[in-house]
C-alpha cells in the first residue's frame, strides 16, 4: 500500500480500498486486511458498549470498553496503512537476483514483517476480554453484533497468526533450519501459540452465545413446528 490518498485505509472509501486490494500488487494485502478486520471488531465493540445500559457499578466498565474500542479502531487502521512498507520490502526482496544479497534481504524483510504482524496480533488479543464482557453483560438486543465482532476479531488474530508463522518460515532462506529459527526468535514463535489459544477461546465464547443470536438448530426447529401445529 502506498501513502497516496487514493489507497489508504484511513482516507479511502471502502470501494476504493477494496478495489486496490483486488489488484495483484500485494499492497494493500493480507496484512492490511488483518488490520481492517481488527478495526471492524473494535468499531462493533464501541457500538455495543454505547448501546449498553449499566448500573453505577458497571458504568465505569462500559465507558472504558467503549473508549478502548474507539482507540483500538484508530490504531488498527494506522497499522493497516503501516503494513505497506513491510509488504513492499518483502516483494522487493524476492525480486532481487538470486544470491547472498537476496537471501539477506528476504531474511530482513521476513523478520520485520513477522514483528509487525505480532504487534497487530497482540493488539487484537487486547480486544478479547472487553468483547467477552459484552457477550455476558452487553445489550442483549445486540448479541448478533457481538457475534459478528467475534468473527472479525477471529479473522484478525488468524491473519496475524498465519502471517507470523509464514514469515518465520521464510527466515529459512539461505539454509537456516526451523529449529534455529525457533531458538533465535522465540518471542515470535511463542506469539503463534498465543494466537492459537486466543482462537480457541473465541470459538468457545462464540459457541456459548450463538444460540441467543441464531436459535435455528434442529431441536429449536422441531419445537417451532410443534408450536405452529398446535395453533
Amino acid at each position: 500500500m502506498n501513502d497516496s490518498p487514493e489507497v489508504s485505509t484511513r482516507r479511502s472509501t471502502v470501494e476504493e480500498w477494496t478495489r486496490a486490494l483486488a489488484e495483484s500488487t500485494g499492497s494493500p494485502g493480507g496484512g492490511a486486511g488483518t488490520g481492517l478486520m481488527l478495526a471492524v471488531a473494535a468499531s462493533l465493540i464501541s457500538m455495543v458498549a454505547g448501546y449498553t445500559d449499566a448500573d453505577e457499578c458497571d458504568r465505569v466498565e462500559v465507558d472504558a470498553i467503549r473508549r478502548r474500542g474507539q482507540s483500538l479502531r484508530e490504531t488498527a487502521l494506522r497499522l493497516a496503512d503501516d503494513d505497506a512498507s513491510a509488504s513492499q520490502a518483502f516483494g522487493a526482496a524476492f525480486r532481487l537476483e538470486r544470491g547472498p544479497e537476496r537471501e539477506e534481504a528476504i531474511r530482513e524483510a521476513s523478520l520485520n514483517a513477522a514483528k509487525a504482524s505480532a504487534v497487530l496480533g497482540d493488539l487484537a488479543l487486547g480486544a478479547l476480554d472487553p468483547l467477552a464482557w459484552l457477550a455476558s453483560n452487553g445489550n442483549p438486543a445486540l448479541v448478533s453484533d457481538v457475534v459478528v465482532a467475534f468473527g472479525a476479531l477471529r479473522a484478525a488474530i488468524s491473519g496475524a497468526r498465519t502471517n507470523v508463522s509464514f514469515d518465520l518460515a521464510s527466515l529459512r532462506s539461505g539454509g537456516k533450519r526451523l529449529d534455529e529459527v525457533r531458538e533465535q526468535h522465540g518471542d515470535l514463535w511463542s506469539a503463534v501459540k498465543r494466537f492459537d489459544e486466543a482462537l480457541d477461546r473465541i470459538d468457545t465464547l462464540t459457541a456459548g452465545i450463538d444460540h441467543r443470536a441464531a436459535p435455528t438448530d434442529a431441536a429449536d426447529q422441531r419445537d417451532d413446528m410443534g408450536t405452529e401445529s398446535s395453533l
